[in-house]
């Protein structure tokens, strides 16, 4: 098992293909193209979206907008990465979304924008981390978010699945 150290390029840079190593989402539900720098505190991120992703094709019909709880998501998953990044042996755990607190929507996203999440570390013990994330188009603020993310053993929270996923 790589390091996330490991996974990063020479410019220090995570593409899709090693996020998919770290945090466990596949198309189309990764919400993160790129990771552009991450160091303990704080991550910042990137997705490109175009016009081909499915959820423009129903929100808002003749007028599509990006849903703001997969902007959330797509600030999720950056928070997940950074606190994995803080995690030893991050493999053997499960980070979950535990509480999502004063999200709010500035403007809309449109098909073509560049979404570029910055994520903070704001507090973390054992059992999770607090994190306050903003997403941004061309410098301007889309959506805020603070969210408290928990950590679980792995094999644990797995064993407690549906028979059908076991």
């Amino acid at each position: 098992m790589k390091t996330i150290d490991q996974l990063k390029n020479e410019k220090g840079e995570i593409d899709s293909n090693a996020i998919k190593q770290i945090i466990p989402y596949e198309q189309p539900f990764l919400m993160i193209d790129r990771v552009l720098s991450m160091d303990k505190t704080k991550i910042t991120a990137i997705k490109n979206t175009t016009a081909n992703e499915e959820f423009f094709k129903g929100h808002f019909a003749g007028f599509p907008i990006m849903p703001g709880a997969l902007i959330v998501e797509g600030m999720g998953q950056a928070a997940t990465l950074l606190l994995r990044y803080n995690l030893e042996n991050h493999w053997e755990k499960e980070v979950l979304a535990y509480k999502i607190k004063e999200a709010k929507f500035s403007a809309p996203t449109f098909p073509g924008d560049q979404l570029k999440y910055e994520v903070t570390m704001i507090g973390k013990d054992e059992r999770g981390a607090l994190m306050g994330a903003k997403a941004t188009v061309d410098d301007k603020i889309v959506a805020e978010a603070q969210m408290m993310l928990a950590v679980v053993d792995r094999r644990e929270f797995r064993g407690n699945a549906s028979p059908v996923y076991k």
